[in-house]
């Protein structure tokens, strides 16, 4: 009986227009236009971006790309080149620093000049492949309350290097003399007195056996800019922007009259100032290398190697401030 009732449901559920519903199948597509309340008209949207390029625009695109892309890469070969140039240098620097090791003596470099003139780039040449024990860098920070109650060498000297040793100074004792006065970081007094007392320090120094070296690195106003937009622009040099450096250009006629009486005063025979001219900064480093190999007389040298400064990078102080009153007398004015 059950076997009849169900073969006649499946005869007639076989003989109807019904159709079996898959429940995992999509729902079948229906017309939109049918019910116009829920159909919603296509609006084609425009893309937003560049405009589509000519061919010949296309060209001078990538043609400057590939320029930029050119001009790139030979700046990298041109600073590799100089690098390379630098290391027979930087080899004798190590046999200078052997020798201040093995007769004990000691070193002091000060690095001197105004803002984004390079120093800190030759340091980092000067540095790179001596042995880190026999070797300090020295950028002394502003004053503490403690320290400005103290002598103002006093700092100073406690960063002074022992026997064997070299010291390099980034801006040293000399902030006194330019750009403490400058910015009113010193009475005119202490700026005087420093002035006057300085020079009797140094001689000191230099009679007790320390080698002392005084680099001033000089740049002129335009390529200083120049730097310091460079610096503005990109990421990795911001950092070395300072507020200081953001006033340097209203005060360059400022720091020009003071360089001039900081070399004036305190340039002397046995403690003499040394100026290197930073425009070209791969220039100026081969030259301080050969400044600082020159100062020390030292086992070993190459003899293939050329020690002499270049005449056009390297002068004394004594030079320079006569250069400087030349410009005064014939311009009015100094010229940097």
């Amino acid at each position: 009986m059950c076997t009849l009732w169900l073969g006649t449901l499946n005869r007639l559920y076989q003989s109807s227009d019904l159709k079996k519903v898959d429940m995992y199948a999509s729902p079948e597509p229906t017309d939109e236009r049918a019910n116009p309340l829920t159909s919603v008209p296509e609006v084609e949207i425009p893309e937003v971006g560049t405009p589509e390029l000519s061919p010949e625009q296309r060209i001078a695109q990538l043609e400057a790309e590939l320029e930029e892309v050119n001009l790139r890469s030979r700046r990298l070969e041109k600073r590799e080149a100089s690098e390379l140039y630098l290391q027979p240098y930087q080899v004798e620097l190590l046999k200078l620093q052997r020798h201040l090791e093995q007769t004990n003596q000691r070193m002091i470099v000060l690095f001197e000049g105004r803002d984004a003139s390079g120093k800190g780039g030759t340091i980092r040449r000067v540095t790179r492949y001596m042995n880190v024990k026999h070797y300090r860098v020295v950028a002394m920070g502003k004053p503490t309350e403690d320290q400005r109650s103290q002598w103002y060498l006093q700092r100073y000297v406690a960063e002074f290097p022992r026997g064997g040793e070299m010291v390099l100074f980034d801006r040293s004792w000399y902030n006194r003399a330019m750009v403490e006065p400058i910015f009113g970081f010193c009475t005119e007094k202490e700026h005087k007195d420093f002035l006057r007392g300085v020079v009797g320090f140094e001689k000191d120094l230099v009679r007790q056996g320390t080698i002392l070296l005084k680099l001033y690195f000089s740049v002129s106003k335009k390529e200083q800019q120049r730097r310091f937009e460079r610096r503005r622009d990109d990421p990795l040099r911001q950092w070395k922007l300072s507020e200081i450096d953001v006033q340097a250009q209203e005060h360059w006629d400022d720091f020009t009259e003071k360089k001039y009486e900081m070399l004036r005063r305190t340039h002397t025979p046995a403690t003499p100032w040394t100026i290197i001219r930073s425009e070209n900064k791969q220039k100026a480093r081969i030259n301080a290398l050969r400044v600082i190999l020159d100062s020390v007389d030292y086992e070993d040298r190459n003899p293939e190697l050329d020690y002499v400064p270049s005449k056009k990078i390297v002068i004394s102080g004594a030079a320079e401030v006569d250069l400087m009153e030349a410009d005064r007398v014939r311009k009015g004015r100094f010229r940097q």
